[in-house]
């Protein structure tokens, strides 16, 4: 195939025989590897599970994304990927397994829409390898079946990829209005960090479409303002409707989404300057090391790397192959809108001073794998070149060299899998300088793919709990904890454990002793923090009021309403404990806690402090 043959488009006329097979495979093969052992991690993160169920028994609850079906507080973000979920429990009951199948269905779909962007301008093996990478990145194979957000993103964004490309293809302007409703949902999910795309779908747009310029930037705009629509009318609805008629906005200082928006969830993130955080920038605590090499560090460099250098290197070559392609090539428009966002993604994440978890790296997943894929094919079609068979081995010498680093740092884990990898490795950059083979490609792939696929397996079969979880063979509540953390944020209060980054673990026995009279209140307790809240509230299934939100210094509710509920009777329980409130966040939930202990009867069962709110102090 020569590279000019990349200006053809895809047809059904033109599909292999065994292409469509080949497909369902693929996404048969997908959902069964996520589907093992889908409940083993139980809640996951307690504090959307928690989300969830308030979102499956109340429709207030659920159009909010309420952290309690009383609706005290909301999640600190957009509730688009709570709304599937609660829908799953609705129709199959509250399990876990109820709650991570919608996560799951969402990776098969990414995959099945990165091999379709793939594969309008490329071979059906480039399209196949895209999908089966995207499959086995390790941090994919844990967030398609975690319940946070970042599964409903990857497959939004990836749409909005795809529905560009649509549009540089042909030129109409439904397909770049498709591309601004999927940013918009994502905005929905997971706010600001859906438009880190923007700059690439937008400039790849208007370098590639084939429109004239003016009509060019006319539809650029009329995307615009279909990501103002997508995301604007739930925004609206917040905005408009009086604070005291609906839940607070967890996360924001002042009640407001939109200062959530630009600040704990927006510039924040970047300068780390998090109001309410448990860090702060001006404090010299960041969320770890920022820099060009952060993300192949410590532990977050096998949650996606491993197929990073290869993929930068297909990146380069891939575009100077395809130099002189027109400039309205969609093949090359395919492979800088791919390649775009990896590199703008990546950046984004290597400098951000703010709040980052490793697993925020799936977002840059399925262009790192279509990216990789489409160097791989390109170059595979010019093997007769020696110079493109010493390409091929070079990068399959180099990524096996870094699985074996990266290979090395789980020491105690399958040691003797790292030198299969090399040798693997070694033996197909020889065969490939030699002679490009199917014996030297089936060697490559092995070299490549082995070792972030035994990563996923092994993230497969082992519990995954908490805030910030972490892809591979070991347990990860609680990893990749900030640099500098104040220990009094990270207390775990109490025998059964919770606190600030994972939930209490509550035993049937005393989640019945605490549940009876429940149904008399309208929360039956209320815990400092979402993640001790989340808990107490799925292991009694009644309300739960989380004071402070997420980090415990949101002012919600402040002293004047919590001492206004317990002199209602509309709570029955405080759960003791504490959580710090850095970086400029309320002291309410000091207060609060203050208060009970100086005026309610103590209380220890199982090793943890509660106040009856019903039993004053004489």
């Amino acid at each position: 195939m020569t590279v000019l043959a990349l200006a053809r488009p895809w047809t059904r006329a033109r599909a292999i025989g065994w292409e469509r097979p080949a497909f369902a495979l693929l996404l048969v093969a997908t959902g069964a590897l996520y589907l093992v052992d889908l409940s083993v991690s139980g809640w996951a993160n307690a504090f959307y599970s928690a989300a969830v169920q308030a979102g499956a028994s109340d429709w207030t609850a659920f159009f909010y994304g309420s952290s309690d079906a009383a609706n005290s507080i909301t999640v600190d973000k957009p509730p688009a990927s709570l709304w599937l979920m609660a829908l799953s429990v609705r129709l199959l009951g509250l399990t876990p397994f109820a709650i991570l199948l919608p996560e799951v269905l969402l990776g098969v779909a990414s995959v099945a829409v990165l091999y379709l962007t793939v594969r309008r301008r490329f071979p059906a093996r480039t399209a196949l390898l895209a999908g089966a990478a995207l499959a086995l990145t390790p941090v994919a194979a844990l967030m398609f079946r975690y319940n946070n957000p970042d599964a409903l993103l990857v497959l939004l964004i990836t749409l909005a990829g795809y529905f560009t490309l649509r549009g540089i293809e042909d030129g109409r302007i439904r397909w770049v209005l498709w591309a601004g409703a999927m940013v918009g949902l994502g905005f929905l999910t997971k706010q600001l960090q859906a438009f880190l795309v923007l700059p690439v779908l937008a400039g790849v747009y208007l370098y590639a479409s084939p429109r004239t310029l003016r009509v060019r930037f006319g539809h650029l705009f009329a995307a615009l303002g279909s990501v103002v629509v997508a995301a604007g009318w739930w925004v609206a609805v917040v905005e408009l409707v009086p604070a005291g008629q609906r839940p607070y906005i967890g996360g924001s200082q002042v009640n407001d989404f939109l200062e959530l928006t630009f600040g704990y969830n927006g510039l924040g993130r970047l300068t780390g300057q998090e109001t309410g955080s448990v860090t702060s920038a001006a404090q010299g605590q960041h969320w770890g090391y920022t820099g060009i090499d952060r993300l192949f560090s410590g532990d977050f460099g096998a949650q996606a790397t491993w197929l990073m250098f290869a993929a930068l290197a297909a990146l380069a070559v891939g575009l100077w192959m395809m130099r002189r392609l027109p400039r309205t090539s969609a093949a090359r428009a395919t492979l800088l809108l791919l390649g775009g966002t990896l590199v703008v993604t990546a950046l984004a994440f290597s400098f951000m001073a703010g709040i980052f978890h490793a697993y925020y790296m799936v977002a840059f997943a399925p262009a790192l794998a279509g990216t990789f894929a489409i160097g791989a094919g390109m170059l595979w079609s010019r093997r007769r070149a020696r110079w493109a068979r010493i390409v091929m081995a070079v990068a399959v010498a180099g990524t096996a060299a870094w699985a074996w680093e990266l290979l090395f740092r789980s020491p105690t884990w399958l040691p003797w899998l790292k030198w299969v990898v090399v040798g693997l490795g070694a033996a197909a950059a020889v065969l490939l300088v030699v002679r490009a083979g199917r014996a030297a490609a089936s060697l490559a792939l092995a070299a490549v793919l082995l070792g972030p696929a035994a990563f996923s397996l092994a993230t497969l079969t082992v519990p995954h709990t908490g805030s910030i979880p972490l892809a591979g063979p070991g347990t990860s509540a609680g990893a990749a904890l900030p640099l500098a953390s104040p220990a009094s944020v990270l207390q775990k209060p109490g025998a059964t454990g919770g606190g600030l980054l994972d939930s209490a673990r509550i035993s049937p026995a005393l989640a019945a002793r605490l549940s009876v009279g429940g149904d008399g209140y309208t929360w039956l307790a209320a815990a400092m923090g979402s993640n001790q809240a989340a808990g107490y509230q799925l292991a009694t299934g009644l309300p739960v009021m989380p004071i402070g939100g997420f980090n415990g210094s949101d002012p919600s509710p402040t002293l004047t309403q919590f001492q206004q509920d317990v002199a209602a009777g509309r709570i029955h329980w405080y759960i003791g404990g504490r959580l710090g409130h850095a970086n400029g966040g309320s002291n309410s939930s000091s207060l609060i806690s203050g208060w009970v202990v100086g005026h309610y009867t103590e209380v220890t069962i199982d090793g943890v402090r509660f106040y009856d709110l019903t039993k004053p102090l004489a």
